[in-house]
């Protein structure tokens, strides 16, 4: 609905790229984005806080959730350092561990022995 009705109107006859423009026909803005965001989330009955970066890592975390690959999530988020994409992995580690169960040969070898010395993993 925005890309085809109200982008057309706010693009007015300025060129640019950005997808997400001012009433001006501008980049939107950081803050005011900011604002936009918590405003919705008021409306929408949130009552925590609400801030664009936990759109961001929300988006991140779900997609590593759901399997998609470590660098392509780099790349979705535009980190040039793969360490940097890493930090949403803590927020997966028990997906993680299950895929590692699954795919590694040698997982259940590991996680038997443990449960051996630790009576847990």
């Amino acid at each position: 609905m925005y890309l085809e009705k109200a982008r057309p109107v706010l693009v007015k006859n300025l060129k640019n790229n950005y997808l997400f423009l001012s009433n001006r026909g501008t980049k939107i803005t950081r803050e005011a984005f900011f604002l936009i965001l918590k405003e919705k989330g008021i409306k929408a009955g949130i009552t925590k806080p609400i801030y664009p970066h936990m759109l961001r890592h929300s988006f991140a975390s779900h997609l590593l959730q759901r399997g998609l690959d470590l660098r392509m999530i780099q790349e979705l988020l535009g980190h040039e350092d793969i360490s940097t994409t890493e930090v949403y992995t803590h927020v997966t580690n028990p997906h993680l561990k299950e895929v590692y169960l699954k795919a590694h040969p040698r997982a259940n070898k590991f996680t038997n022995e443990r449960k051996d010395d630790n009576n847990e993993i």
